[in-house]
């Protein structure tokens, strides 16, 4: 009999949907970003996932405030740290991928196709917003498309795989694995694939059980049997759908970035590592051995910590 292979806990620590006014315990500016993302790490998550935001919690995409929060991570934990190439809602493509080039992080976001991302309901939560910026920030994804052609994929993933980054590869539609084969075929995707299912956002495909068993079995037939996945699972059903990941065989991911809770009642999270400690409570009790840090580097082929630029 197989040996059972372990799981990886990604923690997302903060994206760029949820607002300072969501949530007491999110963390909206660069130092409690780097601070949750180094206490989610000692919680046992394996990889922390990163975007950046200024002081008043907006999502930005500047490198100082991405160097300040990275360089801290770094220097006090050894997680591997993974960067967005998503960005924020009104970044430019230029400005979302530029930080792969500069920062050459271990891995990174690569979106695998455009889509209509829309969360504007999400302002209609917010009666007092702590600051100006909130609302219309949100309001605006009514009319937005998130803008990842077959030029901007292209340009993403020869960037990653000069910088030797491996791609986190974010699917929101069933159409987008052909997408990905249709790179593979052509030769522009050389790493391993690792795919990252994010169902349940308006605009991309539901989240059911049955919605997610299909999209991994219709990933393998297209992509192959090798292939390693996780899904991000917003909202209050971030553990049941983390969890039905590992029992297919894949990864996990919790984290602030996809929900504010730590139980669907709606009991909000005190922090990201109390989400971690939940997961690998879950994992552990179903008889799962939890990946550390080094651990996922190998199943992952990462590259290491000492060759990132930051």
């Amino acid at each position: 009999m197989s040996q059972q292979k372990k799981i990886i806990i990604s923690a997302a620590i903060t994206g760029a949907i949820h607002t300072p006014s969501m949530s007491p315990y999110f963390p909206a500016s660069p130092e409690e970003i780097a601070r949750q993302a180094i206490d989610a790490a000692n919680a046992g998550a394996a990889v922390v996932h990163i975007h950046a935001r200024r002081m008043d919690g907006m999502p930005v995409g500047d490198f100082q405030t991405f160097r300040q929060i990275l360089s801290e991570i770094k220097a006090k934990s050894n997680a591997v740290i993974g960067i967005t190439t998503g960005g924020a809602n009104g970044m430019s493509t230029e400005e979302r991928f530029s930080v792969i080039e500069e920062f050459q992080p271990e891995m990174a976001s690569a979106n695998a196709g455009s889509m209509n991302f829309c969360y504007h309901k999400l302002a209609e939560g917010i009666t007092n917003p702590k600051y100006d910026w909130e609302l219309p920030y949100l309001s605006r994804t009514y009319d937005n498309v998130f803008k990842n052609t077959f030029k901007d994929i292209e340009y993403c993933l020869k960037t990653m795989n000069q910088c030797g980054t491996l791609p986190e590869y974010e699917v929101f539609d069933y159409g987008q694995l052909s997408n990905l084969a249709f790179f593979k075929r052509e030769g522009v995707i050389t790493q391993p694939i690792y795919l990252q299912f994010v169902p349940g956002v308006m605009g991309g495909f539901p989240m059911n059980s049955e919605a997610m068993l299909f999209l991994i079995d219709q990933a393998k037939k297209i992509l192959g049997n090798e292939i390693q996945y996780s899904t991000v699972a917003g909202g209050r059903r971030m553990f049941r759908y983390a969890t039905l990941m590992a029992l297919q065989g894949g990864n996990v991911r919790v984290g602030m970035e996809d929900g504010l809770y730590i139980r669907p009642n709606g009991d909000l999270a005190p922090s990201n590592a109390a989400q971690v400690e939940k997961i690998k409570r879950i994992l552990e009790d179903l008889d799962f051995e939890i990946a550390d840090p080094n651990e996922a580097r190998v199943m992952l082929h990462l590259k290491g910590k000492e060759k990132v630029c930051f």
